[in-house]
Order: C-alpha cells, then sequence, then structure tokens
C-alpha cells in the first residue's frame, strides 16, 4: 500500500541522517515509547539516555517509537505503528517503556497505544500483551494520571531503576513480576502497591546523561546534550526540582564533560535546571568555544552572569540572551523565592549588547498567588526599560501549580483573570516588546492533571477520545468528578494544609472557576 511504504521511507531517511543509532539482538526487547513526535523526542536527554542503557543491560536491546507526525495516514492505511530501528511492530515487544515528559503528553500515549493495536486501559490487557511501562519528568511531580493506563510506573531518575526492571522483566512472570515490583522502591505498581511519589535517585557513577544520537532533525540541529550539573541548589517555590529535590545539585568535572564531548560534535548544548551554578562553567565554556564549537546553556540565571560569560556564549554562535525572571514584580519574585533583582536582569541585558547579541528573551510567569494588576504595570514597566537597553522577547506562560512544591495545591488563577492579565501585557508593551504568551486554557487543562489523581487520567482518555478540544476536557473532568488538590498535601499519613506564601493584611488565595 503506498501510504504504508511512505511511512517506513520517511522513517529510513531520518535514520540516514543519524549518527549514533544503536543496534543490537537480544532475547528481551524494549519499544523506548516518546508520546510526541521525533523532533522533540530526539531532543530529550532523559530518553537518550535510557535508551543507551537498555542497550548496555545484558540480554536486553531498545528500539524508539515516537507519535507519528501522520497520525491519520497510519488510521487510513491501517499500518501499525512499527518501531524506527528494526520497522517492526510495536506490539510485537516484550515492553513498551514510556517516557512522559508533561502532563499534556497524555493524549499521545493514548494515541501510541491505539494505533499500536493495544487496549489503552491496563485492565483491558493481560498476559498476551506487551508489559506497559512508563516515566520520565512527569513522574517528579504528579503520575497519578498515568496510573489507569500502564502496569508500572518508575518514579524519578530511571538510570539505574530501568537494570532492576530488566533484569526482573526478563526472568519472571507477569503477575509475580508485578507483585515483586510493587515491593522495589522507585517503582510503583497501580493496585498492587508501592511508594507514591518516591523519587529514585541515580548513583553519580551514571552521570552525565548525555547525548547517544545526534541528528539534524531536531529542535535542537545537530546538537549534542550533555549536563553538567544535575538538580537545583536553589529553592524556588514553584519549582519540582528545587534543592529538597534528590539531594540538591550534584556537579561534573569539567573534566569528565570535556572527556564525553565526540570529536565529531560541532554543536554543544549544556543541560540542566541551574546549569551557571556550576561552579567551573565559565572555564566549561571557554574550552569547549576554544575547541571550535558552537555552544549553548539551557538555564541562564541572571544573577550568575558575567561579562566574560555572556562573551564566551557569544563566541560559541549565540545571537540572544534568555534569561527567566519568573514573576511579573520584585515582590512577586521574593514571594516565590526567585533570587535576582531587577538590576541582576538589567546587568544582564547591558552584557548582552556589550558582546553583540541582538536580542534578550525573558521568560515569565503571571497568576501567581497574590498577584495584582499593579504587579503586571510593574512587568511593563520593566519590559519597558529593558527594550531601551537591547530589543526584548517577553515569553509568558499562566502559573500551574505542581505536586511536590511549597505552591502545591495553590489554585489556577481563572481563565478570564489570567487572559485579561495577558491582554493588560499586550496593551502595555504594543511597539515596545514582543510578547509571546502559552495558551491560558491549555494552562488550566494542565494545572487539572498536575492537581488531580487518577480520575483526571480517565478524563484525559474521555477527552482525547472526543476529539481532544478544549470544550470536550472541560466536560470529561466534570463528568469525571475531578476536584484539584486544593490546599491539601500528605504528610506522614495525615492530611495537612499546604502553607502558601502568606501577605501580611490578605487573606490567602481562593480557587477560580475555569
Amino acid at each position: 500500500m503506498e501510504g504504508r511504504y511512505e511511512l517506513i521511507e520517511h522513517v529510513c531517511s531520518l535514520l540516514a541522517d543519524e549518527a549514533g543509532t544503536l543496534r543490537k539482538e537480544a532475547p528481551y526487547r524494549v519499544a523506548l515509547c516518546y508520546p510526541s513526535p521525533y523532533h522533540v523526542g530526539m531532543s530529550s536527554l532523559g530518553y537518550q539516555a535510557i535508551y543507551r542503557e537498555v542497550h548496555a543491560h545484558a540480554g536486553a536491546t531498545a528500539e524508539r517509537v515516537f507519535l507519528p507526525d501522520d497520525v491519520e495516514t497510519y488510521k487510513r492505511t491501517r499500518t501499525p505503528l512499527f518501531t524506527w530501528e528494526s520497522q517492526a511492530p510495536v506490539s510485537s515487544f516484550e515492553m513498551l517503556a514510556f517516557s512522559v515528559a508533561y502532563e499534556l503528553e497524555l493524549s499521545g500515549l493514548f494515541t501510541m497505544l491505539e494505533l499500536s493495536g493495544l487496549p489503552v486501559l491496563s485492565s483491558e490487557r493481560d498476559a498476551r500483551h506487551p508489559l506497559v511501562v512508563a516515566g520520565g519528568p512527569l513522574t517528579f511531580s504528579n503520575p497519578d494520571p498515568l496510573e489507569p493506563f500502564v502496569d508500572v510506573l518508575v518514579q524519578g531518575e530511571a538510570e539505574d531503576l530501568i537494570h532492576v526492571l530488566l533484569e526482573a522483566a526478563a526472568s519472571m512472570e507477569r503477575e509475580a513480576l508485578l507483585d515483586h515490583l510493587a515491593k522495589v522502591p522507585g517503582f510503583r505498581v497501580p493496585g498492587r502497591g508501592g511508594a507514591r511519589y518516591h523519587v529514585a535517585k541515580a548513583t553519580d557513577a551514571r552521570l552525565p546523561a548525555r547525548t547517544q544520537i545526534i541528528t539534524p532533525h531536531t529542535e535542537l540541529r545537530s546538537m549534542f546534550l550533555i549536563e553538567p550539573e544535575r538538580g537545583c541548589s536553589r529553592g524556588c517555590h514553584y519549582c519540582v526540582m528545587r534543592r529538597t529535590t534528590n539531594g540538591g545539585m550534584r556537579t561534573v568535572p569539567p573534566e569528565r564533560v570535556l572527556s564525553l564531548i565526540p570529536e565529531h560534535a560541532k554543536r554543544v548544548g549544556l543541560v540542566g535546571a541551574a546549569v551557571t551554578d556550576h561552579p567551573r562553567i565559565v572555564e566549561l565554556l571557554r574550552t569547549i568555544v576554544d575547541s571550535g564549537r558552537e555552544v549553548g546553556v539551557s538555564s541562564l540565571r541572571a544573577d550568575r552572569l558575567t561579562q566574560e560569560l555572556v562573551d564566551q556564549l557569544r563566541r560559541g554562535g549565540a545571537t540572544n540572551l534568555t534569561v527567566a525572571a519568573d514573576g511579573a514584580s520584585q515582590k512577586m519574585r521574593d514571594l516565590v523565592d526567585r533570587k535576582h533583582s531587577e538590576e541582576q536582569i538589567v546587568r544582564a541585558a547591558r552584557f548582552a549588547r556589550t558582546a553583540g547579541m541582538k536580542q534578550l528573551k525573558v521568560y515569565n510567569v503571571v497568576g501567581l498567588p497574590h498577584e495584582e494588576d499593579a504587579d503586571i504595570d510593574e512587568l511593563i514597566r520593566f519590559t519597558t526599560e529593558l527594550s531601551r537597553i537591547l530589543p526584548v522577547a517577553l515569553g509568558v506562560a499562566p502559573f500551574v501549580a505542581k505536586r511536590n512544591t511549597p505552591l502545591d495545591g495553590a489554585p489556577f488563577a481563572g481563565l478570564r483573570e489570567v487572559e485579561n492579565k495577558l491582554e493588560r501585557l499586550r496593551k502595555g508593551l504594543r511597539g515596545r516588546a514582543e510578547v509571546r504568551p502559552t495558551s491560558a486554557r491549555w494552562a488550566w487543562v494542565e494545572y487539572m492533571l498536575a492537581q488531580c489523581g487518577p480520575e483526571a487520567g480517565l478524563a484525559a482518555m474521555d477527552a482525547w477520545r472526543a476529539g481532544g478540544s478544549f470544550a470536550a476536557w472541560k466536560r470529561a473532568f466534570q463528568e469525571r468528578g475531578c476536584e484539584p488538590y486544593m490546599a491539601r498535601r500528605v504528610e506522614d499519613g495525615r492530611r495537612q494544609p499546604t502553607v502558601w506564601p502568606i501577605v501580611p493584611g490578605r487573606p490567602p488565595p481562593q480557587p477560580s472557576a475555569a
């Protein structure tokens, strides 16, 4: 069939452009699934790290599979979802291991299971079907909505746990395996137990995560990614990867980082939650640039920038400087313990101008607890000030409270309220700065998934089956009785009120309807 042939031909053409693809014959085969398209999945450092770890395990091999760009062609031609390395049907593998980065990728997981010919609900699968496992960044916050669809949850850093899982899966029958994993820290088996929200920590010997396959067909074109540090030393109240998560920041010596960069890599990306907090970051950047390579950094903290650091980024090919403010005003930044000031961000803009960069990109959030119009006006005033130094692109995202953070349980500000704030920003900055907002509606959907339990996963399935519109999501949440976690969390087996940042003279924030 012509359409099916074209699908395989497309995959083979992308494979031909890869460097570092692994191929191995082994008795236990894992289909490593990413519920977003290839160009997104191949930019995921964690996904590539697990791909390497499975291949390093004796007796196991991994083949990749992604959410197709052309789902309708698969359906029209009745083509079963197949893996990239061998174009074998995904349903023929012993295990499907999903790496889920954030809440809205649930729909991609449903589609991949459907295209594989597998029941979406785990309750409708049995020993005839592959074992369906899920891990990834989402498990650091709230993996509960995944429970109805997976057999096993791998929680936290999986570089060590994947070997535990493969060892057990290759030697046990399904029922015995599930009973066994329910007792192993780091695993959760829905309906059978396992510590909830136990986030595993990889041993230092597994660090750093790094790219296995370099390809030009990604968000980060032909870039070799490597982490000079993992975790964070800071305590921002909204962040899942704060200093209390997995022991804080762990740094990797520059010498080890440099030894792992392949000779053919001409572009290097340093990835982590707080790369510029690495005590030897300038030295590392300088050495990479001196070797003739381009270099990028994923997380620039304004209070850590120096002229020399920004100059090295410019020498490495950067034309824009990106920093995160994460608070419309200084009051909001102080409220969430974001450790930088207006003066430090202004200084960063001046560093960028001196280095010859063309634009300053600033990421921010709106809709934090206690935020007022005056805070939005302060953001307008400050962004205007920055634009006099360098052209500014302001990325704005509605605040979404995540589990396992001090702001866990904080309410969503409300669709109308968030849209009003975004409109106020657009009007105030028209002709002065480019405003790039993300959708308030989809932020609310993300919030519901982040703050609800397994019933929200079932609502996501309903919305997906109904076409995936916002109206379908809203109706599904209502019909499934989804209630956000609002102001409560579990501590020592007892429910305690979540403590949000308190502003003297103001009542705690109250939930707003979508």
